[in-house]
């Protein structure tokens, strides 16, 4: 059996990535229905009480194994691990800083921790702090990236080799050809954010959905906010903050992310994608997308 299948109790070795505000329990509910695994995002969340609501609404949806994603530089994220916990749910991935003080909290309470990494250091540092599965996300990949970034193409192999533990690879995976690249590579599943924004369960604004379409290959940037990049599709908002003309405003929960992401407003914030989007030409369902990805 797969080792990833046998980890979370899936059908298809597919995450479902944390996108945001956008991961509504809709599309959460529809991965896990389809066969992999849905992740709601916890990041954006104002308040951790939404975060027990989604997994609630989410539970209304679907019987099947369902996680979320821990982001370790948000204030909310110990309380947020407690209500995982108390709801009972069985995976957590854990991105955006050192999962040491959250690996043996999960785990004390039967929660399964994915670390995300972007470098084979950094996978072998959270294998050794008991990492249950590595997920090698390559500079690709849309949302938030390091200055160091390092591709999944040549990533996702070198943690292979450095680590004992399932491997999951993650950034500019949207299609069947993707997803048997990345096995070829030796992961044992594949984490795919992108092109689930593009599906009709997503909550995300058709103005977002039909940018990431329409846009090709070059259709991404990557944009400085400081401790950290965001990797955007190239949308006029995006030019004008490269060129410095614009402040970048991207934040947990932000304003600009909702009158974006959710409303349509592409003048208010930028949209995360991956470089994928190139490759990404139209709204599907999340079943048509999976079904698509692990086909023969």
């Amino acid at each position: 059996m797969n080792p990833v299948c046998e980890l979370l109790k899936c059908t298809y070795p597919v995450l479902q990535g944390a996108m945001g505000n956008i991961s509504n329990p809709e599309m959460v509910a529809a991965v896990s229905e389809a066969g992999g695994v849905g992740i709601l995002a916890t990041a954006f969340a104002p308040d951790p009480e939404m975060v027990r609501k989604q997994i609630r609404d989410t539970r209304k949806l679907t019987q099947k194994p369902f996680g979320a994603n821990l982001q370790v530089m948000s204030p909310l994220t110990p309380k947020i691990a407690e209500i995982l916990a108390e709801e009972g749910i069985g995976v957590a991935t854990v991105s955006g800083g050192s999962p040491k003080t959250l690996i043996p909290y999960l785990h004390e309470r039967g929660i399964k921790a994915l670390v995300v990494v972007p470098t084979v250091s950094v996978a072998r540092k959270a294998e050794s702090l008991g990492a249950d599965a590595i997920i090698a996300e390559g500079s690709e990949s849309g949302g938030i990236q390091g200055f160091n970034g390092v591709s999944t193409m040549v990533l996702v192999p070198a943690v292979v080799d450095a680590v004992n533990v399932p491997v999951i690879a993650a950034g500019g995976i949207g299609d069947s050809r993707g997803f048997r690249a990345a096995m070829a590579l030796g992961a044992h599943g594949v984490q795919v954010g992108t092109r689930f924004i593009a599906s009709r369960e997503c909550i995300a604004h058709l103005n977002y959905k039909n940018t990431l379409v329409e846009f090709d290959e070059t259709g991404t940037c990557l944009i400085n906010v400081g401790p950290f990049q965001v990797r955007a599709l190239r949308t006029p908002l995006a030019e004008e903050i490269i060129r410095g003309e614009v402040k970048p405003q991207f934040g947990f929960g932000g304003t600009s992310t909702n009158a974006s992401w959710l409303q349509g407003d592409l003048s208010a914030g930028v949209l995360a994608a991956g470089e994928v989007a190139g490759l990404v030409h139209d709204i599907l369902s999340v079943k048509q997308i999976i079904e698509e990805m692990v086909r023969a």
